[in-house]
């Protein structure tokens, strides 16, 4: 043992914890490896317009910040609202039980890849297969190549697919390793409350002026000859649009319960949804924040306080919210949108020749 009194730690919680786990038993579905083609095909279109709501993939390793049952109760509240729910490794095995009888998910749910279905793709190291499926909408829909074109893929997810990666559990370089992979993809990642120990969370809400980075004279930043804040590329005219934080963040520390069941449906808007898939995710997204919004995690009445930023023009507002969110959008002085943009990030993917500066 390497403790400095040479009591042996870990054959002492294996002690007291070996009554609890020896008859512990819970179903789980096999690991089920890559997601198949033909799969992609019947989901691939709703997830990119948005009328599936989202892809949550709970990855990551067992240091809950209070236990697994959380996990269960935030994937639950999700696959009950038609998510699809991909997972792997100990998030996997703590969605079988939580050593309650509570969330027995896989007993609940189907295992297709498809609305309100959870998946469990196998190991930790599977996530490849997650991060997988995600490159295949894109090349299955979009016609990206797979081989040496890791750029266009990442732009094709960043603004076209709505998935989510929730490491509730940080511990290993392994699950932060796993995170990284995501949000190279464009896909943003929810940490749990020990992942600010990482020091790497890429928020939309903290501005850097990189103009005063020590690295500037290598990389020499230079903003004017880049797209703005939120801005992108029209792909068919070149012309440049700003979309709105979407989404938000790459990479987010969140603290309770509460604010990850908001993020969730947050962070899963983006800047290519057609207006019924947005009019979808808000809806989602007000009504966790109503649930979970106020003070301690209690239920509020109030609307999110940044809603307008992602209100482009009046069709993207649910039918059974308007009135509410017309009355906000007109106190923040709201102006609608002049075009919804078929949207890149990246310059040579702009069908004309000449882009308008």
């Amino acid at each position: 043992s390497w403790c400095p009194q040479d009591i042996p730690l870990v054959s002492a919680f294996t002690e007291v914890y070996m009554d609890k786990f020896k008859d512990e038993k819970a179903k789980i579905s096999p690991g089920r490896g890559a997601i198949q083609d033909v799969e992609i095909r019947e989901v691939g279109m709703p997830i990119v317009m948005g009328e599936i709501p989202g892809i949550i993939a709970p990855v990551g390793c067992s240091l809950w910040p209070r236990s697994g049952a959380e996990l269960g109760d935030i994937i639950e509240e999700f696959l009950k609202r038609n998510y699809i729910v991909t997972t792997s490794g100990c998030s996997a095995m703590a969605l079988a039980s939580d050593y309650s009888g509570i969330h027995n998910l896989y007993e609940k749910y189907g295992g297709r890849f498809a609305a309100g279905n959870l998946i469990n793709v196998g190991s930790c190291v599977a996530n490849a297969h997650i991060t997988g499926a995600a490159m295949k909408v894109a090349n299955i829909f979009a016609h990206r190549k797979l081989r040496a074109n890791y750029e266009e893929i990442a732009d094709y997810c960043t603004n076209r697919i709505g998935a989510v990666g929730l490491v509730l559990g940080t511990m290993s370089q392994k699950a932060v390793s796993i995170g990284f992979g995501c949000m190279r993809l464009g896909i943003p990642v929810i940490w749990g409350p020990q992942g600010v120990k990482y020091r790497k969370e890429l928020r939309g809400d903290v501005v850097c002026n990189y103009e005063n980075d020590d690295y500037n004279d290598i990389f020499k930043y230079k903003p004017d000859e880049k797209l703005g804040r939120w801005e992108v590329y029209d792909s068919f005219s070149g012309e440049k649009h700003d979309v709105g934080p979407a989404p938000e963040h790459l990479s987010y520390a969140a603290k309770t319960k509460e604010e990850i069941m908001i993020l969730i449906p947050k962070l899963t808007i983006r800047g290519g949804d057609n207006f019924k898939g947005r009019q979808i995710k808000l809806a989602h997204w007000v009504d966790m924040y109503k649930k979970y919004g106020g003070r301690g995690g209690k239920p509020t009445d109030d609307l999110p306080g940044d809603i307008h930023k992602f209100v482009r023009t009046e069709t993207d507002i649910p039918i059974t919210l308007r009135e509410e969110v017309m009355q906000m959008l007109k106190d923040k002085n709201w102006e609608p949108a002049k075009k919804n943009p078929d949207p890149t990030l990246v310059k040579r993917l702009v069908r004309k020749k000449k882009i308008k500066e």
